[in-house]
């Protein structure tokens, strides 16, 4: 039995070696336990059910390139244009890594996605903001014609889903995936460009 007392983070991080070692689909409440030292009960202590537990282990992995993000949708010194291609540029390649490098863990985000559920939802909605404010300072600047900026950031987000949606990543490995997206980028900003 362990002896030090257990918190949220620790079993988040137990939680994550063992989806690492096992995937979505074979882990189980009791797996974590069983590393930890602890029983189910405590682990139920912290997380009412295996879907926060998993939850909890994706948020934060998705945490980790959020600062990426913010610093491509952010970059000063760059026009709208050329920052919402840094920032759909970087989603694209924070994906298709994590796909490549953390397969188990990317399975676990793709079952998410699929449930729709809070922490997928979260980070649509965090893309989204993040595509908003360039549209909002490219409509300012005249370098993106006028319109409503969720709308667009919303069609900015749908039109790039197959470099960026968990339910493609099968694409992601083709040697022709790196081009497509960026064929894609440089039409979407065309579209939206001040005429």
């Amino acid at each position: 039995m362990r002896g030090e007392p257990l918190d949220a983070e620790t079993i988040v991080s137990a939680t994550e070696e063992v989806l690492r070692r096992h995937g979505p689909e074979k882990t189980t409440v009791l797996d974590v336990a069983r590393l930890l030292g602890v029983s189910h009960g405590s682990v139920y202590r912290h997380f009412p059910s295996k879907a926060a537990l998993r939850e909890a282990v994706i948020r934060r992995w998705l945490d980790r390139v959020r600062e990426d993000f913010d610093a491509a949708a952010r970059d000063s010194g760059s026009s709208p244009s050329d920052r919402l291609r840094g920032l759909l540029t970087a989603m694209f390649a924070a994906k298709w890594a994590k796909a490549k490098e953390d397969p188990e863990l990317f399975a676990t985000f793709r079952v998410l996605a699929a449930e729709h559920s809070s922490v997928s939802s979260g980070h649509v909605a965090f893309l989204i903001a993040r595509i908003r404010a360039i549209v909002v300072d490219g409509i300012a600047g005249g370098d993106f014609a006028a319109g409503e900026p969720e709308v667009i950031a919303r069609a900015v987000l749908n039109a790039t889903s197959r470099f960026h949606d968990p339910m493609h990543a099968a694409e992601w490995s083709s040697p022709e995936a790196e081009a497509e997206s960026e064929a894609v980028v440089s039409l979407v900003l065309d579209g939206i460009r001040a005429r």
